[in-house]
């Protein structure tokens, strides 16, 4: 049994067998998995120092035997590998910017305007496009994997489906969550106007708010937030951008931001322009992450966790963020539309993901701006109203997902139940093989549960 697999899915574990039939090489690369899908770990295979040119195909070894689904590789290794990024050891400018670079960089931007900053972050960014991995602008690569292994054991012929309990409450499509982060005194400024247009289209958001040096955080401020429905989060210490610059100085700060988690009542965290180092999160208490992006292309850090589902890296759940920041829209990719992000967020539903969206109240301070923000929230709550897409807040998804992870599908009579809090959101749902492909098919919600939300909700 494969624990990655099982835990994405949560289907009943004896139901699936996966197995390594052969040893996997010493050393680490690139490989792929079918005629596009790129993977990283060790394989009984040839296997590459980059994701271009010829990969070896580890399909082509893959074999189903006595019901047991035999692969060249270990699939969570691999999928480890692309979720905590490990794969950019073997990617020139995968890792941290040059230290003595970012040091001055930060120090000079709160006096840089932002025509300069672009213009330095665009030299810097020089060469995404040319980038072959992760995938822009959504990788799916994790779910696509998960994807194909599963239906491999389908083709067995053994079962002609599985059920596993669905990824969201309720039988949602998708999920997405709004996401403020708070750089600037201006941008405190601006939350009040930017808390109404939220509540307009009745869409929640946590903000993320910078505990120290950046402006003056006062019980008023946070209290502000609270009281409208929406939630507060710990960003960063200090924005410097030097939070990851050496483990003894994480450790010294991730106990300063300790002391405003507790201070703040706050359950999520979020790290300053996504820089991260997920072998660390460890130190951090918080229950659940949102500095883990899909793909970094536009990101001073390069990599990507390759997948548009929450994962857990211990103890914490990511949430990763699966759509590009309003800030390189506007001012990097010179973008006054929403159709990247509804290019996403198609990708992202096509898998069941989550969207999860940065907009920054210090940058929508503009009516063009906020113009394509209202459009944004527009097309969410299309979606959430005719598309089932389901729009909580950061900290509900957390809930979800952890009570997710604790129901458990045991048999019945007639077919299958699901056990543990809060099975009465949660639905069965069945994963089947149709032409090489993995097709999912929902039940809908039974008389008995129905039955249960009434005497819960009474």
């Amino acid at each position: 049994m494969d624990r990655s697999l099982a835990e994405y899915y949560r289907y009943p574990e004896n139901l699936v067998r996966i197995a390594q039939k052969e040893n996997p090489s010493r050393a680490k690369g690139f490989f792929r998995f079918g005629k596009d899908l790129v993977c990283y770990g060790r394989c009984a295979g040839v296997v590459s120092n980059s994701p271009k040119g010829i990969l070896f195909d580890a399909l082509k070894k893959t074999c189903v035997e006595s019901g047991t689904t035999f692969l060249p590789f270990d699939l969570a290794e691999v999928v480890d590998n692309l979720r905590y990024e490990l794969y950019t050891e073997d990617i020139p400018g995968g890792s941290f910017s040059s230290p003595a670079l970012a040091r001055i960089y930060y120090f000079l931007r709160p006096i840089l305007p932002i025509e300069v900053r672009k213009h330095l972050q665009k030299a810097g960014l020089n060469g995404w496009r040319d980038l072959r991995f992760p995938h822009w602008p959504v990788d799916r690569t994790v779910d696509t994997l998960f994807e194909k292994v599963l239906a491999q054991t389908l083709r067995s012929g053994q079962t002609h489906e599985i059920p596993f309990i669905w990824f969201w409450p309720d039988g949602a499509s998708s999920c997405a969550i709004m996401t403020h982060d708070v750089e600037t005194a201006s941008g405190r400024d601006s939350c009040p106007s930017l808390m109404d247009i939220n509540d307009s289209f009745k869409i929640r958001a946590s903000f993320q708010i910078v505990p120290e040096k950046r402006y003056e955080v006062s019980d008023s401020f946070l209290n502000s937030i609270r009281d409208r429905g929406f939630e507060i989060n710990v960003q960063d210490l200090n924005h410097d951008g030097q939070l990851f610059r050496s483990h003894r100085e994480f450790l010294e700060r991730a106990a300063k931001i300790d002391v405003y988690r507790k201070q703040f009542g706050a359950e999520g965290f979020r790290a300053a322009v996504l820089y991260r180092n997920q072998q660390w999160y460890d130190a951090l208490k918080f229950s659940y992450d949102m500095s883990v992006p899909n793909v970094a292309h536009l990101d001073p850090q390069r990599g990507g966790c390759c997948t548009v589902m929450p994962y857990f890296i211990g103890d914490i759940l990511e949430l990763p963020v699966t759509t590009t920041q309003d800030y390189s829209l506007f001012h990097i990719l010179n973008d006054y539309s929403i159709d990247l992000w509804k290019q996403q967020t198609e990708l992202i539903m096509e898998k069941h993901g989550l969207m999860n969206f940065i907009v920054h109240p210090d940058y929508i301070t503009g009516a063009r701006e906020q113009s394509v923000y209202k459009e944004l929230l527009t097309y969410l709550s299309t979606l959430r109203d005719e598309g089932n897409v389901w729009i909580p807040t950061s900290s509900e998804v957390n809930r979800w997902w952890r009570q997710r992870r604790e129901m458990k599908l045991v048999p019945e009579s007639d077919g299958w139940r699901i056990e543990g809090e809060g099975n009465q959101r949660a639905r069965i749902a069945y994963a089947s093989e149709h032409d090489g492909h993995l097709v999912y098919s929902l039940t809908p919600q039974s008389q008995k549960q129905k039955m249960e939300e009434i005497r819960n909700s009474s």
